[in-house]
């Protein structure tokens, strides 16, 4: 079983509104509304990809009532905790026309101490059925920023697989401690190692020292793919891995993708290179749909003879 948690999980709007303009009157010509937070997205991939998985974190007021009917009705098993503040609702604006795209995403409800302390102890007993465990997204109010860090060290010493998809202090404080994966975007890698990239060697350095901050392994997604430092029978191994870039419908959600691909293929036990293709593969069919964590599993498949997967340097044994 793969558990994935989402803290601030919400309704997510995707509107397609052509030639967008601020403080005009508009109307869409095509929308989605699903139940999200970068989670949840990654458990309706990995649903969609035929693996088993629970969707966790807090669901709050009538919009958390409605973001776990809506995730059942998916068939996407879940068990969420309630809270009284309501859940958050987010809105993407994608202009057609041009390919740009607005995004609105509320902050979310506090969560109290005791919610806090349920939800640890709902998610220490899911693990007990489980190998893998997913934390994404950002952390709702009253939550403090070392949360995930707490939780990965208590599954680590469980022997389950911990992957981390976050942004800011939360993913600062998570890195240190020590997770399976780390999966940062080029804008969130950045403000973690404290500096821009200006190439692509900029890059490879980047995956290298989210390593030395902590990660086991970690990937750094960028348009066209990612590159990775990970770990394959002892040794480290660099990669650069690819894919032609296509004219996107909505790029919202694409990291959430490519990480259910990876966390996918892992899964099933796949070496590190088959499992970061995959990921690419996954993300760049998603870019194609109004709506996150959407995929065509026959379609990825396609896709996935079209991914360059490099190695980049001869492996180094892992201290």
């Amino acid at each position: 079983m793969i558990i994935t948690v989402t803290l601030n999980a919400a309704i997510d709007k995707s509107l397609s509104v052509p030639n967008f303009r601020l403080g005009r009157r508009h109307r869409t010509v095509e929308q989605t509304t699903l139940p999200g937070g970068k989670g949840v997205n990654v458990a309706r991939t990995l649903k969609t990809l035929g693996q088993p998985v629970i969707a966790t974190g807090f669901a709050g007021g009538a919009t958390g009532t409605r973001i776990v009917e809506a995730l059942t009705d998916e068939s996407i098993l879940n068990d969420f905790v309630r809270i009284k503040e309501e859940s958050r609702t987010n809105t993407a604006v994608l202009d057609p026309t041009n390919g740009e795209q607005t995004e609105i995403n509320e902050r979310g409800p506090a969560v109290t101490e005791p919610k806090i302390g349920l939800f640890h102890d709902k998610l220490l007993y899911l693990a007990r059925g489980a190998a893998m465990v997913v934390f994404a997204g950002s952390l709702p109010r009253g939550m403090n920023s070392d949360v995930y860090a707490g939780l990965i060290r208590e599954l680590r010493q469980l022997g389950l697989v911990v992957l981390v998809d976050t942004d800011g202090d939360p993913l600062r404080h998570a890195v240190r401690a020590a997770p399976n994966v780390v999966s940062p975007n080029v804008l969130e890698a950045e403000e973690l190692v404290g500096h821009e990239f200006n190439d692509d060697e900029d890059r490879v350095i980047a995956v290298r020292e989210m390593v030395d901050l902590g990660a086991v392994e970690a990937i750094m997604t960028v348009p066209d793919g990612c590159f990775a430092s990970v770990v394959d029978d002892g040794k480290r191994e660099l990669y650069r891995v690819r894919i032609a870039r296509r004219e996107a419908v909505a790029t919202v959600g694409a990291g959430d993708a490519f990480l259910a691909g990876y966390v996918a293929a892992r899964y099933e036990g796949k070496g590190p290179g088959d499992c970061l293709g995959f990921g690419v593969a996954c993300g760049a069919e998603s870019v194609q749909r109004l709506g996150a964590g959407l995929v065509d599993p026959a379609k990825v498949e396609r896709l996935r003879g079209e991914v360059d997967v490099q190695r980049l340097a001869a492996p180094a044994e892992v201290s």
